[in-house]
């Protein structure tokens, strides 16, 4: 017994008295041509769904390969009109998680990154983080009718981004700046007991069996001059696309705190300094050009030679450690930053892609330093950050 008919065995075994729905259920599953033994027939909105599906699921891609009796072919082909008729059947079919995905598939299977580059296309689409990333890696390409197009496109998901990330960050980071800010006589609500209880031990009674606590220490409040220095050095190869478009929201973000000096550098084999556009993270993200070598320890040289008052900075390196620089060079770097007082934060990936592939060895370098490299996804990177700020472990998942 094939496969197929031990699948469609199963389905009617356990099917409801009726069989329909579940049947029509493993139909949709199976696909047509030789997966459709179930002798169930798509009719309506189930065959146009497999029909989108089949066009970009089906055998090689080929348009209408899931082709049913009176099932409309969704046929994306190479052709433009096809495409955007297709995009429009998906976003009516399927909810936003699952249009995305599929969006994501259809541009990596069939090859429809050129198409992106018709502004027609670009209208049609659901804006996601990886279509940002699309767009990024062919914006040299990209002719001039098109470029407008795509910043709305970008911003679009920037917008959403900072929506969702941006008060949270901010509220975390302001509490890690005031807990950083001790002070010698704090009001009661202020004291820090864990800081009081340790610089008091000498006055342990034992017979009380208790500490008096003849110096407090409590937390202090950022005064709105500069407090700390943040220093983002950002892989800019092909496979940190996602990391680019978060690394970019989060910089804007905090670059519009008062207490935090923020850099922003990003980096292939070339350094390109875009600070001075952190307050459009649209901006940031369209001076970057995904794609291209990695040379870690350039940047790093690069960023050191910023670093002014290092026991007041953090670097946060976001690099997946394929380094094809000078590797001894670049662990030098990290081991004189840290020597001088700077908290150094390797982040393999900032996105919710999962675990990424990166230089284990480089990693393993860089954990013996002191420098613990993981990957952080967006909702985790406002704690990751207090804790650097504050000098105290950092979060690792």
């Amino acid at each position: 017994m094939s496969g197929t008919d031990m699948s469609v065995a199963a389905a009617r075994d356990t099917a409801d008295p009726s069989g329909g729905e579940r049947l029509r259920r493993w139909r949709m599953v199976l696909g047509g041509g030789e997966a459709d033994g179930t002798g169930c027939a798509l009719t309506g909105r189930d065959a146009a769904m497999d029909a989108a599906l089949g066009a970009l699921y089906g055998g090689g891609g080929e348009a209408g390969s899931r082709r049913t009796s009176g099932a409309r072919s969704a046929g994306l082909g190479g052709s433009a009109p096809n495409v955007a008729r297709w995009l429009g059947d998906i976003r009516t079919y399927f909810p936003s998680s699952v249009v995305q995905v599929m969006q994501r598939d259809a541009i990596e299977r069939l090859g429809l990154a050129a198409l992106l580059l018709e502004p027609e296309m670009l209208e049609a689409v659901e804006p996601d983080v990886h279509l940002v990333g699309t767009l990024l890696s062919l914006n040299k390409a990209m002719p001039e009718t098109t470029k407008e197009t795509a910043r709305a496109v970008v911003r679009k998901v920037v917008e959403q981004l900072e929506k969702r990330l941006a008060n949270r960050t901010r509220a975390t980071l302001t509490g890690a700046l005031d807990r950083s800010a001790r002070i010698s006589r704090p009001r009661h609500h202020d004291i820090d007991w864990n800081r009081t209880v340790q610089a008091n031990l000498k006055n342990y009674l034992p017979e009380y069996r208790t500490v008096v606590p003849e110096r407090l220490i409590g937390y202090g409040r950022a005064a709105r001059s500069v407090k700390k220095e943040v220093i983002l050095c950002i892989d800019q190869s092909g496979s940190m696309a996602a990391s680019v478009v978060y690394a970019s929201v989060f910089g804007a973000v905090l670059a519009s705190m008062r207490s935090i000096a923020t850099r922003l550098v990003v980096f292939d084999t070339a350094i390109v300094d875009l600070t001075d556009q952190l307050d459009d993270p649209v901006d940031v993200l369209f001076g970057t050009q995904l794609g291209g070598g990695t040379d870690i320890n350039r940047a790093l040289a690069y960023c050191q030679s910023k670093i002014t008052r290092p026991a007041d900075t953090v670097v946060v390196l976001i690099s997946d450690l394929y380094e094809g620089g000078i590797r001894n060079e670049m662990l030098k770097r990290v081991a004189a930053m840290k020597g001088a007082g700077v908290e150094f934060v390797t982040l393999l990936a900032l996105s919710d892609e999962g675990a990424p592939a990166y230089d284990r060895e480089h990693a393993a370098a860089l954990a013996a330093l002191g420098a613990p490299a993981f990957a952080c996804t967006p909702d985790l990177f406002p704690e990751v950050m207090a804790a650097a700020l504050e000098k105290r472990p950092l979060p690792i998942p």
